[in-house]
């Protein structure tokens, strides 16, 4: 069934950068690639060059979409610090698979943190006066509300924290003394969280397997992008670890965080353990909960 949806999508990949490039486009050979969690990807080779595949056949219709719309949207606020893949076409799903197809960046080894941290911080210095975004979209599999708002407090409770919480209850149910315990941190996040920064760009789901290291430079992929308080991308910059010492020390001279960011970290940190309980369950509900109760 597989090897039929690959032969099916690359003879619509084909069509599509026959399209894009005005002359015919031949695929001359795929190469698997691993590193996903929930698409599939190759590098296909073309008579027009290398390009990267991904397909899917389960998932949101306009995912890579959207995705695209995230990636354009980051390529406008770098100078080629940090690098963002370019964008050649994209497929929703119909009665065969959603496909994106992006430029193939060759990977590279060297240390590359001093230049990520000043890149994400030119990245976040691309601002606008609403929170929000262009559409909906999506972190890992999950659906943003990216409704535009003047708050970044309100967009971030009701937006983000709320908006989670409520998919949760119906996907796999909150206790009500918990979800009692959320409502009263939403309640708090006026006192909690400073509101009068413009909102920045953010890459939205920023952790060491979202980035590359590449002959050109550190990459930017797989983005759940927003105009959002720049404070957001920590919370996941933060989770996993990955990141060094070089990396925030660049950031912070192109555009210092305030002296007390890390302790309105866990705050950010909250939307992605949410997260992870949503697509995964287990321990990450509990994790939630003592963040709630630390600000309370």
């Amino acid at each position: 069934m597989i090897e039929k949806s690959i032969k099916i999508i690359q003879k619509e990949v084909e069509d599509r950068l026959t399209e894009v490039f005005g002359e015919n486009v031949n695929i001359a050979s795929a190469t698997s690639l691993s590193g996903g969690c929930i698409n599939h990807a190759s590098k296909i080779d073309t008579n027009c060059g290398s390009f990267f595949l991904k397909w899917n056949s389960d998932c949101e219709s306009d995912l890579f979409t959207r995705e695209a719309e995230s990636l354009n949207e980051l390529s406008k606020a770098t100078d080629g610090t940090v690098c963002v893949p370019k964008v050649f076409c994209t497929k929703e799903i119909d009665e065969t698979p959603a496909f994106l197809v992006m430029e193939y960046m060759v990977p590279g080894a060297t240390d590359q943190s001093e230049r990520l941290g000043r890149g994400l911080a030119l990245v976040h210095k691309y601002q606008q006066n609403e929170y929000g975004f262009y559409s909906d979209n999506y972190c890992g599999a999950t659906t943003q509300n990216n409704t535009r708002e003047k708050s970044w407090v309100k967009f971030y409770r009701d937006n983000r924290l709320y908006f989670l919480l409520k998919m949760i209850q119906e996907a796999r149910g909150i206790d009500s003394s918990q979800m009692r315990l959320f409502e009263s941190l939403l309640d708090r996040l006026e006192v909690l969280i400073p509101n009068e920064e413009k909102a920045s760009l953010i890459h939205g789901d920023l952790w060491s397997g979202n980035y590359m290291l590449t002959n050109n430079g550190p990459v930017l992929i797989d983005p759940a992008a927003s105009y959002s308080h720049r404070e957001m991308e920590f919370g996941i910059v933060t989770m996993f670890g990955g990141f060094s010492s070089q990396f925030f020390a660049a950031y912070n001279e192109v555009f210092p965080l305030d002296s007390d960011w890390r302790e309105r970290n866990q705050l950010y940190q909250l939307y992605h353990v949410l997260n992870h309980y949503y697509l995964f369950g287990g321990a990450y509900l509990s994790q939630a909960v003592a963040i709630a109760k630390r600000y309370l």
